[in-house]
This record gives structure tokens, C-alpha cells and sequence, in this order.
């Protein structure tokens, strides 16, 4: 019997001495001790071939030829630029601003208001509405001569009502732009005419790339994006100010709506110093895209624009179609647990049958890349729910998707308690 207790107690005594240095759980039983680097796991999984229809193996898919300066062509759905023409290079970007005036008016202001016009903004130059100081229109009335004939006072008495001042809502417009991941652009008037900012001297401009994006952002994710739409795609309207004694007709000055039935809505621009310039939206058996040019021809070359639009509409249509890349059902190692309870957990997506999809907008000859990160081993405890790594999905290079990696089970921390209890259990078998 008391051999039995000098056991029991040296037991204790070495179970208390091996938790104060630290443990490994796989050592636990037999107290020895463990290391505690934590070592990551990375796999890169080149996705599968597109199924083919036993037809030719199709050539090199060549890019269309532009006359605009700068020019993309976006996956709407992502973001994704699909077709780049020195995309990230500044430019002056002439109405085609008007798309960032037109969504923070209706986010950030009351269709119904009126809004009455300064001295400042009657003074604007050609295209102009015609507006006079101290006449009142409504907002909502006013977003159509914005849309459909580029009207420059029509922007101004806009900008005032919603931002204060002109400068007050070139502020509002950057922060938007910023916002929704736009690096390179700057606002300083809200119709797209000439302007330097005062603080750095940085003049009105933006990249194709960004002016995508926005137009992205316009038309796919802002909550006034119907509202958006709705404007855009309107033929035409005829509005009056507030006393009904002036009223204008206002014709879509946006072509490609009535050339191509796949547009979905554009905005065009023009200054000396920027060319002509488009924005627009395209979409066709579920598949939508924004565009962007600039520079894209000065007098008297106005069609350029319409014919880069057809050549990239063409591209997109032709080339680019949904495919399913997602690696269903992955099966992971089990998480070795350092200074656990257990010894290794499960580790899942913790996505169900029906999540397990992602369909994205590729050409035929693009292949995704899957890359897992995730540890081979992480010190307890952990608890179930925890995101552990992450599954991500690159299309061209460019992060499309990603799933965090989830530990299925909790693991507790060893402590003082659970080691006496093993160290009796082992002696006393």
C-alpha cells in the first residue's frame, strides 16, 4: 500500500513539474518535452481543362486592336480586368465623371428636393441646359439632363445642392472613389470639365481601370443601381422648373443603346484635352461587363469610340462564358495539436453540397489556380469554428475567391488536472 502512494505522489509530483516546463500532447503520458513551431502547409492545384465538344483545338485567341489611349474591359460580376490598354495610366476623363455625380445624387440625396440654381452654376459653359439663377428643379428631374444630354450646369447645381459647394462634393466624390478600390482617380468638378485640385495641384483624371470600376459599381453593386439604370436607359424626357414655365426636351445622347442590344448603359464624354471618351455596361445571356476608353479619337474621328465598343463587345461575347471551377468535396489532414486534449482535429470548408460552387467568367483557353494554406500543426487549444487557413481561387493571376479553412472539433489545453489524471492512469494499469 504505501508503495502504491510514493507512486501516486511521484506521479503527481512529475505531472505538476512537466506542465510548469511544457508538454507535447503526443508525449504527454510519458513526459517528455516538445517544440512548439507552428509549420504551414501550401498547395497549389492547377485547375482542370474546360470539357470540349470534340471539335478542332482552337488557336491563339487574339486581342482586339483599339484606337482609344487607354481601354478595359471588366468582368462586372468580379471586377476582373479581362482586356487592359495601358489601363493604369492617367488620364482626363471629360463627362464620363458624370457617372460618380449621377450615384452620389441618388445616394445621397432626396429625388423629390429642389434644387435651386446658383449664379455659379448658370454660368457654366456649352453643353448646358440653359438653367437660370434662382430657379428651382427638381433633383430627380435634373439627374436625366445630367444622364442624357451631359448638361455641364445642370452637374454643378447638383454638386451644390448635394455637397455645399463644388469642392465639398469633389470630396464626396474621391471618398466614393476610394471606397470602392479606386486608386488613381481624381475628381475636381462634377461635370468633367478641366480642373486642378488646389491642395497638390493634381489634375481632373482618372485610369480606364478605375472609371471601370466605377461604372462596375454604378450598375452591379450600389443599392441605387436600378434607379441608376432606370436613368440611363431612358430615351428620352421632358422636364420643367418649378413653376412650369420653362420646360426642356432631353434626348440620350448614349448611341450604343439603340446600335447594340446588348448595352446596358454608358456615358459618353468629350473635351480638347481628353478626346472622346466611353463608359458603358454590356450584358448578354447572363454574362455583363463593364468598358472603359479614353482618348479614343479627337475631331472629326467621333465613331472611333462606337467601334472600339463593338470590337471589345465582340471579344467578350466570343470568348468569355461561365465556368464551374470549384474543387468540391477536398479532403484535408487532420491538425496536429500541440499541448492538447487531442491529438489532431479535422479540419473543413464547412460548406454544404449546394454551396460548394463558383462559377466565373473565363475564356476558354484560362485555367484557375487553387492554392490551400493551412498549418500542419497549431498549439491548443482551438476551438471548433475557428478559421485555421484558406482556400483561394486566382483566374489571369488575380484573386477571384476565397474560403476560410475551418478546425471541425475543439481541442482543450493540457493543464495540471488532466496530467496527474494520465500519469496515475499509466502507473496504476
Amino acid at each position: 500500500m504505501r508503495d502504491r502512494i510514493i507512486k501516486i505522489a511521484a506521479a503527481v509530483f512529475l505531472g505538476l513539474f512537466l506542465v510548469i516546463l511544457g508538454t507535447d500532447r503526443k508525449a504527454a503520458v510519458f513526459c517528455q518535452a516538445a517544440g512548439t513551431g507552428v509549420e504551414t502547409f501550401q498547395e497549389t492545384v492547377q485547375g482542370t481543362e474546360h470539357e470540349t465538344t470534340g471539335e478542332a483545338e482552337p488557336g491563339p485567341i487574339s486581342q482586339p486592336k483599339l484606337c482609344a489611349q487607354s481601354a478595359v474591359l471588366m468582368d462586372a460580376a468580379t471586377g476582373r480586368i479581362l482586356y487592359g490598354k495601358e489601363e493604369a495610366e492617367k488620364r482626363p476623363m471629360a463627362s464620363t465623371t458624370k457617372i460618380m455625380t449621377c450615384i452620389l445624387a441618388l445616394e445621397q440625396g432626396n429625388l423629390d428636393d429642389m434644387v435651386e440654381v446658383s449664379s455659379y452654376a448658370a454660368s457654366m459653359p456649352d453643353v448646358q441646359l440653359s438653367i437660370r439663377a434662382g430657379e428651382k428643379y427638381r433633383l430627380g428631374d435634373l439627374l436625366y439632363s445630367l444622364m442624357l444630354e451631359s448638361h455641364n450646369d445642370t452637374a454643378v447645381a447638383i454638386a451644390e445642392h448635394i455637397g455645399g459647394t463644388v469642392d465639398g462634393f469633389a470630396k464626396m466624390m474621391n471618398q466614393k472613389a476610394r471606397d470602392i478600390g479606386c486608386t488613381d482617380t481624381c475628381f475636381v468638378t462634377p461635370n468633367g470639365l478641366d480642373g486642378t485640385r488646389k491642395e497638390d495641384g493634381e489634375p481632373h483624371s482618372t485610369t480606364a481601370a478605375d472609371l471601370a470600376r466605377i461604372m462596375r459599381y454604378c450598375v452591379e453593386q450600389s443599392p441605387k443601381s436600378s434607379e441608376f439604370l432606370e436613368i440611363t436607359r431612358t430615351a428620352s424626357r421632358t422636364i420643367s422648373d418649378e413653376s412650369g414655365k420653362r420646360s426642356f426636351y432631353l434626348g440620350n445622347h448614349n448611341a450604343l443603346l439603340s446600335m447594340m442590344p446588348e448595352a446596358l448603359s454608358g456615358k459618353t464624354g468629350f473635351t480638347g484635352n481628353a478626346g472622346y471618351c466611353y463608359v458603358g455596361a454590356l450584358k448578354k445571356d447572363g454574362r455583363e461587363f463593364t468598358v472603359a476608353l479614353l482618348g479614343c479619337g479627337w475631331p472629326p474621328h467621333k465613331t472611333y469610340k462606337w467601334d472600339d465598343m463593338r470590337k471589345l463587345a465582340g471579344y467578350a461575347f466570343e470568348n468569355y462564358d461561365y465556368y464551374e471551377i470549384f474543387e468540391k468535396n477536398k479532403d484535408f489532414p487532420s491538425l496536429k495539436i500541440i499541448d492538447g486534449k487531442k491529438d489532431e482535429v479535422p479540419m473543413s470548408l464547412c460548406l454544404g453540397e449546394e454551396e460548394q460552387t463558383l462559377k466565373i467568367l473565363m475564356r476558354k483557353d484560362e485555367t484557375p489556380d487553387i492554392r490551400y494554406e493551412y498549418p500542419k500543426e497549431r498549439p491548443a487549444p482551438v476551438e471548433a469554428g475557428t478559421p485555421v487557413g484558406s482556400v483561394s481561387y486566382y483566374v489571369g493571376g488575380e484573386l477571384v475567391a476565397s474560403y476560410p479553412i475551418y478546425a471541425s472539433d475543439t481541442a482543450e489545453k493540457i493543464d495540471l488536472k488532466w496530467c496527474i489524471e494520465k500519469c496515475i492512469g499509466k502507473i496504476t494499469l
